[in-house]
């Protein structure tokens, strides 16, 4: 994360501009995303061409959303532990050669139904690697405080892209066919790429081995299971991208049987919604200054129902893509904010991780929402269909009341840095283990209330930045004697879940130092666990020592 700048310049939604990186990196991300737009068009209409039943049409989507699914987790792992341009410029590089190679299969008219969504999946694998590290470097590209009006700049842009980039694409594919569409998407990856390789951040020293990709993926999803308010916003944003995925699954089909429309018709609707996102993502940061998270996204929850039960019942384009402004502006209203409250609630060390668990969950909720009204709509119409989204977005909304979302603060999430490693008798190894941690506080009785109060915190911090089997134990003959104890499977994870903390943390470290009572601080013990097995070899001592 660069460092902060004056207060003035967090109230405008275009200071990240003023940054060259990040101007540079949306720029050239506008373009790459105008060429996959492109590329969806020609995809979905050569399968049109060479398809063979309706169910290989279909899946174009799905080999789209598919990959996100499935390694969004793994992507987010990979930003965390390896140079987050780097895995950019290896997914734009690989994106690129795919899509030549597609260009040149349908050039020589090698194209089959199966190669075509073979060749959608991978493109869409490399977006699914790219877009963990690239929401991820927006912090190192900009100050945390212009953070919030960068995610909103980067839904703006793509949204841009969605208002125009169909239309563009149909254009080229009617003009010049389907290979010219893949080979313009190829071209448009060729800027981000020189922008990417120019590009040289700050990158951290990294002192410890690097995790294994299973056990990055692991304290991802703990660090998620131990944060009640990022399980709010996952919670929150499923629930909407549910009910608002029935709009634009079932945009074509109000273009043409509510409305009586054509192709031009959902275009026209398409571009009504990118273009209310366009303003969504410009007042966003305004709307974040006057209104409270919870207020802001319970009002576009609403807006979108209105979205919605105006698609169902209207019967002109007109009023239909009325409503989808408003729509669309509430769509990224609120992802936007979620987006933001992920980042500004995660550490650096593990902020790919959860924004790829966010990504999986509002995804997930949107394709299982397209699917379900699919089905209602086909079995009750899309009206129907619509008017029950709405419903559902309001009861989405509702939950508000029982998780509501955190408001954002001014949390300082960057690292600690206090943690020295300490001077050991025994040859450790860095994976010796297991290591147990014992720290003994003395405490006065009328401090219990609020020692055992803050240690309920400080078990939660312990154990999302990986200590197990956290306790705390009283001494039943000196009960002013309390024992805070853990373990790590390793010397190296002992070393690393000290490195985790921040200066947030540290803050419920100093409210319990202040609570002790000894004479002298907080005695820690490190012990290595070890078994009792005749045979067993021992960690060596480094010289002698006293038993």
């Amino acid at each position: 994360m660069i460092d902060d700048e004056p207060e003035s310049e967090r109230v405008s939604a275009l200071a990240p501009f003023r940054h060259g990186i990040f101007r540079a990196v949306w720029s050239a991300s506008l373009v790459s995303n105008f060429g996959g737009l492109i590329q969806g068009v020609g995809a979905a209409w050569m399968m049109t061409t060479i398809a063979t039943s309706s169910y290989q049409v279909a899946l174009v989507q799905a080999s789209t959303t598919l990959p996100i699914m499935l390694f969004a987790l793994i992507a987010g792992a990979i930003a965390d532990s390896f140079n987050r341009r780097k895995v950019m410029l290896v997914a734009q590089t690989f994106m690129l050669v795919v899509s030549a190679l597609l260009t040149l299969f349908t050039w020589f008219g090698w194209m089959t139904p199966w190669t075509l969504l073979a060749f959608t999946f991978l493109i869409d694998s490399g977006t699914a690697l790219n877009s963990p590290s690239w929401q991820a470097s927006v912090g190192d590209m900009v100050p945390r405080a212009k953070v919030p009006a960068a995610v909103a700049l980067n839904s703006m842009g793509f949204n841009i892209t969605r208002s125009v980039g169909p239309a563009i694409g149909g254009v080229i594919v009617a003009a010049a066919g389907a290979a010219a569409a893949f080979a313009a998407n190829a071209v448009s990856y060729i800027g981000l790429i020189v922008v990417l390789a120019r590009w040289k951040p700050d990158v951290p020293v990294q002192t410890l081995p690097r995790e294994s990709l299973g056990a990055a993926m692991g304290a991802g999803l703990r660090y998620v299971a131990m944060s009640p308010n990022i399980g709010k916003v996952l919670a929150r944003g499923s629930a909407f991208g549910f009910s608002a995925g029935a709009v634009l699954a079932l945009l074509p089909l109000v273009a043409r049987d509510v409305v009586k429309g054509d192709a031009l018709t959902y275009g026209i609707m398409l571009g009504a919604f990118g273009i209310g996102a366009v303003g969504g993502a410009l007042i966003s940061v305004r709307l974040r200054q006057l209104l409270s998270s919870e207020t802001m996204v319970r009002a576009a929850f609403a807006g979108f129902a209105l979205c919605a039960f105006n698609a169902a019942v209207s019967h002109s384009a007109w009023q239909t893509s009325a409503g989808l402004l408003i729509g669309g502006a509430c769509w990224v209203i609120a992802l936007s904010h979620f987006n933001v409250t992920v980042q500004m609630s995660t550490p650096r060390w593990v902020v790919g991780r959860v924004l790829s668990i966010y990504q999986t969950a509002t995804f997930g909720g949107i394709a299982l929402g397209s699917w379900i009204w699919g089905v209602v709509a086909d079995a009750h119409g899309a009206e129907t269909a619509l008017t029950a989204a709405a419903v559902a977005m309001l009861a989405g909304g509702a939950i508000g009341f029982f998780l509501p979302l955190p408001q954002q603060t001014t949390l300082n999430l960057d690292p600690l840095n206090r943690f020295k490693e300490p001077m050991l008798a025994l040859d450790l190894k860095p994976r010796s283990g297991p290591i147990a941690i014992m720290i003994e506080y003395v405490i006065r009785e009328e401090d219990e209330a609020e020692f055992l109060a803050t240690m309920a915190e400080r078990g939660r911090i312990r154990r999302r930045d990986g200590a197990r089997n956290w306790t705390l134990a009283r001494d039943l003959e000196n009960p002013g004697i309390w024992i805070e104890h853990y373990h790590t499977p390793t010397w190296v994870e002992y070393i690393r879940h000290n490195r985790r903390a921040t200066h947030a943390d540290a803050v419920v470290g100093e409210r319990i130092r202040a609570l002790h009572s000894g004479e002298n601080p907080p005695r820690v013990r490190r012990m290595i666990e070890r078994p009792t097995t005749a045979g067993t070899t021992l960690v060596s001592p480094k010289g002698p020592i006293d038993h």
